[in-house]
């Protein structure tokens, strides 16, 4: 399997940071034009089916999310936990992060990671603790630094932008990049909302189309 194809496993999962969750049960269910994780096309620009689950208790939280993909038979499942809360207005959020693939667990990677936020803007750092990086050989180690900012800007409209950058821990392996988002997303009311964005990332010399800018749209329900 080439490096090419085995970077094309690292994308896989939503961000799961800043906003604090309400104590319960909460689900969300998705459907997606294009899945790209880390700025790289998981489904080869094809529609994604999504959705998982959120339980928080005291600023404890466990959690399932998972998504269709164009390999690994067809799945990716993340389980996470953590804790998360505030200080002064500056919110925390610190946990850990299992990606699985059924149909190839040599790409399973784990990564613990820390986050905070004030207001509308996140930072969060992912840090890979298993010994390879979506099945990159001599990868433990590998971080992935992300900035993001959720911006209202009038009724039920929401401007998003991200901006993150993965940093090899080995020389053997692809080069670092940088992936981004921009975008907005819509409350459609009844816990619908519609987002657009373009997402992409740089060095597609290198990683070719599936680092490519694509614009996505993607219809979620929270429940």
């Amino acid at each position: 399997m080439s490096r090419k194809t085995l970077l094309a496993l690292a994308l896989a999962s939503s961000v799961l940071a800043a906003p604090a969750m309400a104590e319960g049960v909460a689900t969300n269910f998705s459907l997606t034009t294009n899945y790209k994780f880390r700025g790289q096309d998981q489904t080869d620009n094809k529609p994604a089916v999504q959705g998982g689950f959120d339980y928080s208790l005291g600023g404890f939280y466990v959690g399932n999310w998972n998504s269709s993909i164009s390999f690994a038979n067809g799945i990716e499942m993340d389980v996470y936990g953590g804790y998360k809360g505030e200080v002064a207005g500056l919110g925390y959020d610190v946990g850990v992060l299992q990606y699985v693939y059924p149909g190839l667990s040599d790409a399973n990677t784990t990564e613990i990671y820390g986050g905070l936020s004030y207001g509308a803007f996140a930072f969060k750092y992912s840090h890979t603790v298993s010994d390879e990086y979506f099945a990159v050989p001599d990868s433990r180690n590998t971080g992935y630094f992300a900035l993001s900012a959720n911006v209202p800007v009038i009724d039920k409209l929401t401007l998003n932008a991200a901006l993150g950058y993965t940093l090899w821990a080995s020389d053997a392996a692809p080069p670092d990049y940088y992936d981004y988002k921009l975008g907005a997303t819509y409350d459609l009311g009844s816990g619908f909302s519609l987002g657009g964005h373009v997402v992409g990332a740089n060095k597609k010399n290198f990683y070719g189309d599936i680092n490519k800018a694509r614009f996505i749209l993607t219809l979620t329900k929270a429940m």
